[in-house]
């Protein structure tokens, strides 16, 4: 394990320059191997775990998803908080910004993000919820490579740029995912669901994320500073991906949703109840035979 730590340490210093030793010693940060791990239990278990469903009936989860989503909403809602605030007070450079000089402020942007990067391993629990309801449609590429990436990425931004240029992004994700979780946490409860109109939205904002993100990294690229550009190029490259893979689960999900409502309407049929469909949908649909659950 040394020795790989090493040999990734001297790859990344390349790119990125030294490690940074304000974080040595911090929970998870020392050694990239457990993050690893964690990555690869967290795909054996997107493989595994719908064939260990498949003749199970689906669970539930309605009472815990509902603290679940509460939690995530608030460590979304402090951290959004908590990079506003320690970017202004180390006033910031939109344009580009070292990870150095912005004295005590940078220590509270690190501080901060590594609760950003530790959310990661949180969300984790998003997938495994998908797989005890039985909603295996909503793991998709998208949702797998999101998740498992996005662990592995900013344990390097914690090693190597915890502040700095690395804030923006994590930033307006932080904002998004109180509305996002916020949302989830509401459709867990069965008499809030047709007052949710938003999750239209909430894609669209994460769209309007990665496109700002690629804005603001450019002018790093453009006018420089003393920020690694190895790793402005890399985050440019990523949300290129993300934009793909989210506009095209955008155009499957509402555009061709839409389209076919419009059909059902002209037949006579509503696909839909009251316009609006949850993730709690195919849940119902599974257990629909079988006697209903009172929770």
């Amino acid at each position: 394990m040394e020795a790989f730590d090493a040999s990734l340490n001297s790859y990344m210093q390349t790119w990125l320059g030294p490690r940074d030793s304000r974080v040595k010693g911090w929970f998870l940060l020392d050694n990239y191997i457990p993050t690893f791990v964690f990555s690869v239990l967290y795909l054996l278990i997107v493989w595994l775990g719908p064939k260990y469903m498949q003749n199970k009936q689906p669970v539930s989860c309605r009472g815990i998803l509902v603290i679940y989503n509460l939690g995530l909403t608030l460590l979304s809602l402090y951290m959004f908080y908590e990079l506003v605030t320690g970017v202004w007070e180390g006033e910031y450079n939109f344009f580009c910004q070292d990870t150095s000089s912005g004295g005590e402020a940078d220590m509270k942007i690190i501080r901060v993000l590594w609760w950003y990067y530790f959310s990661k391993l949180i969300e984790f629990m998003d997938t495994f919820f998908f797989i005890l309801r039985k909603n295996n449609h909503q793991i998709t590429v998208l949702h797998v490579y999101h998740h498992a990436s996005m662990l592995n990425i900013w344990w390097f931004v914690m090693n190597w740029v915890p502040c700095g240029h690395s804030y923006f992004g994590a930033t307006l994700n932080s904002f998004i995912h109180v509305l996002m979780y916020s949302y989830y946490g509401l459709s867990a409860i069965p008499s809030m669901r047709p007052y949710l109109w938003w999750k239209k939205y909430i894609t669209q904002g994460q769209l309007l994320q990665f496109v700002l993100t690629i804005i603001q990294t450019s002018c790093g690229v453009v006018w420089p500073c003393a920020f690694p550009l190895g790793w402005l190029y890399f985050q440019i490259g990523y949300m290129i991906s993300l934009i793909t893979l989210f506009t095209n689960f955008y155009i499957q999900t509402y555009n061709k949703k839409a389209s076919a409502r419009r059909k059902d309407y002209q037949n006579g049929s509503m696909a839909t109840v009251n316009g609006h469909t949850n993730s709690f949908s195919s849940l119902e649909n599974n257990v629909k035979p079988r006697k209903q659950r009172k929770d």
